[in-house]
């Protein structure tokens, strides 16, 4: 390798292709009501479903629930390492390419959420600015602590093949 070639994926990495199906160990993630409220006032939403527990309790879903994509804070709570690292990309030319998430159920304050992650899609492209591009994607499934699947979120990742040239 060049000294001003940028590597972007470890030699030892596995082909890219092989990386569908990889699973990702599950990790707890705890739904605290006040997380939720920071997470709705960073976003700037007043709903007060997010925030005032006697309002919240009126209305027919009967408690403070999450906004969506709120769970997208997983990230600071699985333990070990990245989504990143796993599949072997770096971090400096990753780049979030899309978020979908598919609701069953609310979430609510005081729900504790297992988390299940795998990768589904891996491929490259050729990139006009930036060379190879590398996209990943990881859809994690959530089940609330009575084992209830409440939404299944798609995060596709976007490794560029180094600086993006203007």
């Amino acid at each position: 390798m060049r000294k001003n070639q940028i590597k972007t994926r470890k030699e030892n990495a596995m082909p890219i292709q092989d990386l569908i199906g990889k699973e990702i160990p599950p990790f707890e993630f705890p739904i605290e009501r006040g997380k939720i409220k920071e997470f709705a006032d960073a976003i700037g939403d007043d709903n007060p479903i997010y925030r005032h527990p006697e309002y919240a309790r009126k209305t027919p879903l009967g408690g403070i629930i999450a906004p969506p994509t709120f769970t997208r804070t997983q990230v600071f709570w699985r333990p070990g390492p990245s989504n990143f690292e796993i599949a072997g990309l770096d971090r400096r030319f990753v780049l979030h390419g899309a978020e979908e998430y598919e609701y069953f159920q609310p979430i609510f304050a005081g729900d504790i959420l297992t988390c299940t992650t795998k990768i589904t899609e891996a491929y490259e492209k050729e990139g006009k600015r930036g060379g190879k591009m590398i996209f990943v994607v990881f859809e994690s499934t959530f089940h609330n602590q009575r084992g209830e699947k409440v939404l299944i979120s798609k995060s596709t990742t976007i490794q560029t093949g180094g600086v993006v040239k203007n």
